[in-house]
């Protein structure tokens, strides 16, 4: 975004129209659901174009299993380079690269196709919430265990009571609210 209106917006937006689901997906998580920004076209594109603030130099946009898919979309072709989906596990054919993580609520796994050589590639990568920073800090570690260089990341939303910030400090990391 441009200006400290637009933000403004993409701000006001998220706060307006994130739904918050408690016990989700299991007893003790609050799930910030980020679904009904993404149905609002405005919310949307504000969202977008502020994860995309400040990345010039990108080659790839990795964004993470499900929402994190559509985030990166829109700002790979805001900024005018591809998007890498970062799957869960199962879900690509072999041959894969993989990497296991745990989360606040059980453990998981990240996998990228061998097809796509991130090698030398300055990777972006996009989530829509940091809650214990595993997620986001598996992603990078996947990638950079690929050769890839990790410019940075941008979340939507960040729960600062988690600590995630933390276990990503090895690349600036961009959040657009922080609650």
């Amino acid at each position: 975004m441009n200006d400290a209106g637009d933000r403004t917006d993409a701000v006001a937006a998220v706060a307006r129209l994130t739904r918050w689901v408690d016990d989700f997906p299991v007893p003790g998580v609050r799930f910030g659901d980020l679904t009904p920004v993404f149905a609002d076209g405005r919310a949307l594109r504000s969202v977008v174009s502020e994860l995309a603030q400040g990345h010039h130099d990108v080659d790839l946009v990795a964004g993470i299993d499900a929402r994190g898919f559509l985030l990166g979309a829109g700002v790979a072709l805001e900024l005018g380079c591809g998007v890498l989906a970062v799957r869960k596990a199962g879900k690509l054919p072999p041959p894969v690269h993989s990497r296991s993580y745990d989360l606040e609520y059980g453990n998981a796994e990240l996998q990228i196709p061998t097809a796509i050589d991130v090698a030398g590639r300055r990777v972006l990568v996009i989530d829509d919430v940091l809650a214990t920073g595993g997620t986001v800090e598996a992603t990078e570690r996947l990638l950079a265990d690929q050769g890839a260089v990790i410019v940075g990341a941008a979340v939507v939303l960040e729960i600062t009571a988690l600590g995630g910030r933390e276990r990503c400090s090895d690349y600036p990391l961009a959040c657009l609210v922080r609650v």
